[in-house]
């Protein structure tokens, strides 16, 4: 991904047309606000996020499908679940396959039935994944939206606002890679999330490519593989 690509500088949508900035014209405001950061993005390079293909509910699916488990195994159930959705991974299709299909995939009892919320709160209007309503949608309501589905957590949540909608201004303080990198890249003792939260504030509104050079941060000081949420 380029930093040519358009993104929205604002967590909540007003009525005047929010301004619009790439990554790479947030990465070089912020690189004037603090020379630690600087140093960071010169080090690390230009910020790329993957976008994400598929539908908003496919995504989410695959999130819940992923917890817990490890790449090859995740990998390998939702490809069964896939599969036995006839590749049409829809909120109706999931609701109609019965939970031996589910469990026969190796979907957990407790994973079987967050599915299943989550295609019922869809079709409720519950959560909300038309991209047209989304944009008119804080920050803030996507993430309490999101989190009333079993299984769904704010973490989660900001995963989605991040990587699928995009958003600039996400902070995700208790996320241990965004913590880890802050702590390692200003040579400070890894904060709490509570003690990351205020050290946000000076860098709004975009906070999502601080949380990004971050996950890069442990990748470039710690010796650690590329991870999926920095490439």
């Amino acid at each position: 991904m380029t930093g040519d690509d358009r993104v929205s500088a604002m967590s909540t949508v007003p009525e005047a047309q929010p301004k619009r900035v790439s990554y790479a014209e947030a990465a070089g405001i912020l690189a004037t606000r603090d020379p630690v950061l600087a140093r960071l993005i010169e080090e690390a390079g230009p910020i790329r996020v993957i976008r994400r293909t598929g539908s908003h509910f496919a995504g989410l699916v695959q999130a819940i499908v992923y917890q817990q488990l490890a790449g090859a195994a995740a990998r390998a159930i939702h490809g069964r679940l896939v599969a036995a959705l006839h590749d049409d991974v829809q909120p109706e299709a999931l609701l109609a396959v019965s939970d031996e299909t589910l469990r026969a995939a190796g979907l957990s009892a407790n994973k079987a039935r967050s599915l299943r919320d989550l295609a019922t709160k869809v079709l409720d209007g519950t959560v909300i994944l038309s991209p047209r309503r989304l944009s008119r949608q804080s920050d803030e309501e996507v993430i309490a939206r999101l989190s009333s589905v079993r299984g769904i957590g704010p973490w989660t949540a900001q995963m989605f606002l991040i990587f699928r909608l995009r958003r600039l201004d996400v902070w995700p303080v208790g996320d241990f890679g965004v913590r880890q990198g802050y702590g390692l890249a200003w040579k400070v003792p890894m904060p709490t999330a509570r003690e990351l939260e205020p050290l946000g504030d000076s860098y709004r509104p975009y906070r999502t490519v601080v949380a990004w050079y971050c996950w890069r941060a442990v990748e470039l000081f710690s010796g650690a593989a590329e991870s999926a949420l920095s490439r």
